[in-house]
């Protein structure tokens, strides 16, 4: 079901009323990371990493025109897991999303909304495939880690964690000694939903398009936002 959150507000305002942990996905309901620093150059240019070392055949020709990063990461991960090529790719990866940082663009109603969920009493975490060093120094530009504080869950050197595995879910409920059921994430990928799906945990899906929404829908999601306006009206509320 596609929630429009004008048209259904109780079963928006019962889905957060349950919620005493709110797990965040980061890029896309927090910031758009690559708004100003395309996240297809930074796929391309690790593409082009490797194949200057002679690394050419590591990638399939699919993963090679993912244009995303993340892609060319777990392709690498699955090939060498563990090894030195996977660390170097992975800070190579890392110190892109920090200069992506310098530029990423709030998404609307992102940081009233986060200062209000804190403000009512809620316990708030990231859980995202980003670096959390690349996290820290987002909310600390806009004032924001103190709402999150210690509770941000990122990239490892583990890369078979990242979602969809709930790894990330799960070390935040663990941390904030939260059960499923008592938290929500918010996220905006099919592999955010599945990662609630698996840890359990009541997904709330966030669109910026009708495009994006489409897509979540597709992948299951019940329940999905194209703005965060609704949900800050009904905290204040």
């Amino acid at each position: 079901m596609y929630i429009a959150t004008e048209n259904d507000p109780n079963r928006l305002r019962d889905r957060i009323g349950r919620a005493r942990v709110v797990l965040w996905d980061f890029d896309g309901p927090i910031c758009r990371l690559f708004a100003g620093h395309s996240a297809e150059r930074v796929a391309g240019d690790l593409v082009s990493w490797l194949e200057g070392r002679g690394l050419h055949g590591l990638l399939t020709e699919t993963e090679r025109e993912s244009l995303d990063p993340h892609v060319v990461l777990r392709a690498v991960d699955r090939r060498h897991p563990g090894s030195d090529l996977v660390a170097e790719l992975e800070e190579r990866l890392t110190q892109e999303e920090l200069r992506a940082a310098t530029s990423a663009m709030p998404t609307p109603y992102a940081d009233p909304l986060v200062r209000t969920w804190t403000a009512v009493g809620s316990r708030l975490a990231i859980t995202t495939n980003n670096s959390p060093r690349v996290v820290r120094t987002y909310l600390e530009g806009r004032g924001l880690a103190d709402c999150f504080a210690p509770h941000v869950y990122g990239r490892t050197q583990e890369l078979h964690h990242l979602k969809p595995d709930p790894h990330c879910l799960n070390r935040a409920l663990r941390a904030m000694g939260a059960a499923p059921g008592e938290a929500l994430m918010i996220g905006d990928t099919p592999s955010d939903h599945e990662a609630a799906g698996r840890a359990r945990v009541p997904f709330l899906g966030y669109a910026r398009n009708e495009r994006k929404a489409k897509i979540l829908r597709d992948a299951g999601a019940e329940a999905v936002l194209v703005s965060l306006e609704p949900l800050l009206n009904l905290l204040r509320a």
